[in-house]
């Protein structure tokens, strides 16, 4: 009988294979790139003329989110996706045979990259804005969108690395999330009949929770709005654990 691979090995593993594919490393940074810069130059372009980044702060704040949250997803759903592309998954399952624990690790490194991109990008994101437009940086809203922007990211990763998980395939989940997130999820959450729905969805619920503003046509709070996509997160995860420890 082998002897279990520990938990802390795992994660190393895989912080090793992260520091040495360069498609895996690079995407974090463009996703704080993205955010950050994103922002802070449609704060200088248009922080006088367009009112809808000046009257919600978490509107113009969080601009660029819309942009660095797509090479965030493209990392989540290739830090394991890419494995079951190429069968590698099988070489990481030889070396670490309890699934669980390997799961746990990929997770693990997932959520640890997201926290970090969430804290940089939106520290890097209010700063830009901050330098940009004249806006009140003070109050619970403040905190709330401040802290909602760092959880959103991380959770974002491990939504995607769970749905990937639950696909087995890079190609599928690519194919599931870029289009729900960036197409329909924003397309539909405009349309009268449907926006009840797609306010429950992930992304919707999260992001609500970065803005500073009450919207009389959401069902729910700011606060609960992380917690719906706290579940949808948990779920997500707990389908791709499934999924893996059933697989051949």
């Amino acid at each position: 009988m082998s002897t279990p691979v520990p938990a802390v090995d795992a994660l190393r593993a895989e912080r090793i294979k992260l520091t040495t594919l360069r498609s895996l490393w690079i995407t974090p940074l463009i996703a704080v790139a993205l955010t950050a810069g994103v922002t802070t130059a449609v704060g200088a372009a248009l922080g006088d003329k367009d009112h809808n980044i000046t009257d919600d702060p978490g509107v113009g704040v969080f601009y660029g989110l819309n942009f660095g949250q797509a090479a965030l997803v493209c990392f989540a759903v290739l830090l394991i996706g890419q494995e079951f592309d190429t069968r590698m998954i099988d070489v990481s399952l030889t070396a670490v045979p309890r699934r669980g624990r390997l799961y746990g690790a990929k997770l693990a490194l997932g959520a640890l990259v997201g926290l970090a991109v969430g804290a940089v990008g939106t520290a890097g994101a209010f700063a830009g804005y901050a330098a940009t437009v004249p806006a009140e940086w003070d109050g619970p809203a403040f905190a709330r969108a401040a802290v909602a922007g760092v959880l959103y990211q991380t959770m974002l990763v491990v939504l995607c690395l769970g749905t990937t998980a639950l696909l087995g395939n890079l190609t599928a989940a690519m194919g599931l999330l870029v289009p729900s997130l960036f197409l329909l999820s924003p397309l539909l959450g405009g349309v009268p009949g449907i926006r009840l729905v797609v306010q429950f969805l992930p992304d919707r619920a999260g992001q609500y929770a970065l803005r500073y503003a009450d919207d009389p046509k959401v069902a729910y709070g700011h606060w609960t709005g992380l917690l719906i996509m706290a579940l949808w997160t948990a779920l997500a995860a707990y389908g791709g654990l499934r999924a893996l420890r059933r697989a051949k």
